[in-house]
């Protein structure tokens, strides 16, 4: 007998085939029962039908419960009425593990404690099942768009002794040599890897130890970040904005069906075309002030802020040139205004504010190190880092894009815990 997952069933209508998964619900009229299925490509219903089968067969049906994991053989019909358009004549079912019936998770709602709780079912939902594989279009999007420029991927060290962000680290000790931290970015390796291949891009897990219970935060999320020799900073907010079109316009294309679970409102996206407004962040705090913003010059964009701004637009905008104070201590001096740097957010709209952030780095050996001072960063946690702009220091640009944040936008889901499969947050460490 084939074995066939559901989304091959179109391959197989008038076939006997079997198909493996597990319930989501089931119904009989006495007579007549119904077995609802899915495997993680689809959804099946099957037809019991007492006198077509063995009492053995329909006194299994009998003990089903939801999330049984079972085995059902029959034929293949056509009927548009069903999911995936598709239904099988059940003619033998097969029970492989049972399910008793407190399942957590059960057609009610339920509080979102109660479905963090138990994450690794509420995974099997369709709501759920639709971000993960929106998220992975998304992830294989970036990794094509990045393959077709010829761009190599470079996977840079979790465990590492130099920070680039100001925010919380996570420390651990690590042998004889001090202290280790899980990387905030890997942004700082990428750039060595720029002045060996040209251009790169990295892609993994980054790691925030900030107390923040907002929705846009997570202690451990996926960032994909691309470094480019020769690049300044306009190439950088071009290749930002060539990347998110192209991202956006994939995912439209192949993930109608997951787009109509969500019930997102395609249009939105369908807006996501070039070019992006840029917005000078002096002539962003003037908007602000003119909003109703008490945001002063000198600060750092909150969420907000950057609702108040994106308002006007149905596309993502970038807003560039932020006041060094403000910034990280890599970002390159702005040579038209020294109080700034080469830098870019850029800002989802419908509300999801920041998806990007990047900036063209500063390749002056004497300028990073008095910024490195300034922060009281640990110079010799540098010194390789320094090397790079004494030993052929060239321009270069790149930028971080976090993936659960983008994932939340496409999906147009209001909190990023969804947009990754077991959340890590201020105050959840499992499942």
């Amino acid at each position: 007998m084939a074995f066939a997952r559901i989304a091959e069933l179109p391959q197989h209508v008038g076939q006997s085939v079997t198909v493996r998964g597990w319930v989501t619900h089931l119904r009989s009229s006495g007579k007549v029962a119904f077995i609802v299925m899915r495997d993680g490509t689809g959804i099946l219903q099957s037809v019991v039908v007492k006198s077509q089968v063995t009492p053995e067969v329909w006194d299994l049906f009998g003990t089903l419960t939801q999330e049984a994991c079972i085995a059902v053989t029959g034929e293949v019909k056509a009927d548009a009425r069903q999911p995936g358009g598709h239904e099988l004549g059940l003619a033998n079912l097969e029970l492989f593990g049972a399910s008793p019936i407190d399942y957590p998770i059960q057609p009610k709602e339920h509080g979102i404690d109660h479905l963090l709780d138990n994450r690794h079912f509420w995974l099997r939902t369709p709501r759920q099942v639709a971000i993960a594989r929106i998220r992975s279009e998304v992830e294989q999007s970036i990794h094509d768009f990045f393959y077709e420029r010829d761009f190599l991927r470079v996977d840079t060290p979790i465990l590492t002794a130099a920070i680039g962000e100001r925010s919380g680290l996570f420390a651990t000790e690590y042998f004889e040599e001090g202290t280790a931290f899980l990387a905030q970015t890997g942004q700082l390796y990428g750039e060595a890897a720029a002045a060996a291949f040209g251009k790169i891009y990295t892609f993994g897990p980054t790691f925030r130890a900030e107390k923040s219970k907002t929705r846009r935060h997570l202690t451990e999320f996926w960032m994909m970040e691309p470094e480019v020799a020769f690049a300044d900073s306009n190439d950088n907010m071009q290749l930002q904005e060539d990347l998110l079109v192209y991202v956006v316009q994939r995912v439209l294309e192949r993930k109608g069906a997951e787009f109509k679970e969500l019930e997102r409102d395609v249009t939105k996206l369908e807006n996501v075309k070039a070019p992006f407004p840029r917005i000078d962040y002096n002539d962003a705090i003037a908007t602000l002030a003119t909003k109703g913003s008490d945001t002063k010059w000198g600060d750092d964009l909150g969420a907000e802020d950057e609702s108040l701004l994106v308002a006007d637009y149905d596309r993502p905008i970038f807003i560039m040139n932020y006041p060094k104070e403000a910034k990280a201590f890599y970002m390159k001096e702005n040579p038209a205004d020294p109080r700034t740097v080469l830098c870019n957010d850029c800002l989802a709209p419908e509300g999801f504010g920041e998806i990007i952030g990047g900036s063209q780095r500063e390749d002056d050996h004497d300028k990073i190190l008095h910024r490195l001072r300034e922060e009281k960063l640990p110079e010799a946690a540098y010194d390789w880092y320094l090397a790079l702009r004494k030993y052929g220091t060239f321009p270069h640009s790149g930028f971080g894009l976090g993936i659960e944040r983008t994932v939340a936008w496409i999906c147009g889901t209001p909190h990023i815990r969804e947009c990754i499969a077991f959340p890590r947050m201020m105050h959840r460490l499992k499942p």
